[in-house]
């Protein structure tokens, strides 16, 4: 790269990234390690392999900010369909592994495409957008960017993988930013809050009060002769849905599921169970007090009393070892690299660009937000990664991707006219 290439890369969202993985790495350590000897050649050491995949990251980088930045938006549309295939193509050469067929299998190592499909996506729906001919605000081609989103999405869920599939709604992120109506953001929070109250209240009460808070608004705003066929047509919908919830629930959810958010709701205590995950991560997070019991020294993480705990589960290590100094110092790191991408997003002189920015925060954040709630039992277990932090080869490489071909974007802005 020349000089100028490496002057013009944004160097704080570089030091976060940096400080992340470095930390994560640490902690990844202390939860793998047993009294070993540390050695680079101990490939059957969590903490070893994850040091090759943060080497190999920094090629990957290199390769990355090599390529020529037209590239990226020139072949969009091939890397996204290379990307679906490598979807489909696990449904005859996929690995299973804890019941799922997310892996291709290269002797010792293991790939996972869902995790790479997500810059695919982000790179297809940029293009899409980005198109002269694209308008947002019309129906036709609002369709065809949610089937861009959400084809790989169908294809990760038999899998089965839902908590990757969920991730996809972080495309909305973009979308909003580009003019999508609000309407279709507060038609999904509103289908959520009617789906959580449903779950703890019976379906009938919750619409009754719907129904009196609609009449409340109609009587108080009468004189403004509100359009009364909406509002029943509404009512209609709403009674629909949330009298449908129970059969979703109990139909379509496997068991799993239905368990654990029966137990994040307060419905089932399950400590020993399907619950058992999340009530030891629970308890590691908070006997780390302020200042936790100090690196290595975690007596729930030496124990392995919390399964999966280099992986989904990392972030309890640093609750435990690191305590509320420590954990409350990677979520403000998180923060300040979300703000940060927001920014370099919006300074962004082609809408390609831009669109890819906002899909990487959205990507991240519904990673950073859905894990932490995960591990401290805010929402049900569904097996997402922390960022760069978790362990695992194609999370890794998956989000590094993600990310420096952003900042290779935006170090080319002074060149996009």
């Amino acid at each position: 790269m020349a000089k100028s290439s490496v002057a013009a890369i944004d160097w704080i969202t570089v030091l976060l990234f940096l400080l992340l993985v470095g930390f994560g790495w640490a902690n990844i350590y202390s939860a793998s390690y047993e009294g070993e000897t540390f050695s680079f050649s101990d490939f059957s050491q969590a903490y070893v392999k994850q040091a090759y995949w943060i080497l190999l990251s920094v090629v990957l980088i290199i390769i990355i900010q090599a390529i020529e930045v037209k590239f990226y938006e020139r072949f969009a549309g091939l890397i996204y369909v290379i990307a679906i295939l490598s979807l489909l193509g696990l449904f005859v050469f996929g690995k299973t592994i804890s019941g799922a067929t997310s892996w291709y299998a290269f002797g010792p190592v293991r790939l996972q495409p869902s995790e790479f499909a997500k810059a695919c996506t982000a790179l297809a729906l940029a293009k899409f957008l980005s198109d002269m001919q694209t308008n947002i605000k019309l129906l036709s081609h609002q369709l065809r960017a949610f089937l861009i989103i959400v084809l790989p999405a169908i294809l990760i869920v038999p899998q089965p993988d839902p908590g990757s599939a969920l991730v996809y709604a972080a495309f909305f992120f973009p979308l909003y930013r580009e003019g999508l109506a609000a309407i279709y953001l507060i038609v999904g929070a509103s289908a959520a809050a009617l789906f959580i109250l449903t779950l703890l209240f019976k379906p009938i009460w919750v619409v009754l009060v719907i129904a009196a808070v609609m009449i409340f608004y109609l009587i108080k705003n009468r004189k403004q002769k509100p359009k009364y066929s909406r509002f029943i047509l509404a009512l209609i919908v709403i009674t629909g849905f949330c009298f449908s919830v129970n059969y979703i629930f109990n139909n379509v959810f496997e068991q799993r599921h239905r368990d654990r958010f029966n137990i994040v709701l307060g419905k089932e205590v399950d400590a020993k169970g399907i619950g058992y995950n999340t009530n030891q991560s629970q308890i590691a997070i908070g006997s780390g007090s302020w200042t936790g019991k100090g690196w290595k020294e975690g007596t729930q993480t030496k124990g392995g009393f919390v399964p999966e705990q280099h992986t989904d589960y990392i972030f309890s290590t640093v609750g435990e070892e690191w305590g509320f100094l420590g954990a409350t110092m990677v979520v403000i790191l998180f923060i300040l690299l979300l703000i940060r991408l927001i920014h370099l997003a919006e300074r962004q002189k082609s809408q390609f660009s831009r669109v890819y920015g906002y899909s990487v925060v959205g990507i991240l954040f519904i990673h950073f937000a859905i894990n932490i709630g995960m591990v401290t039992g805010l929402i049900p277990t569904i097996g997402i990664p922390l960022p760069f932090f978790s362990y695992g080869g194609s999370g890794l490489w998956g989000f590094t991707i993600l990310l420096f071909i952003f900042i290779k974007l935006d170090s080319n802005r002074v060149n996009e006219w």
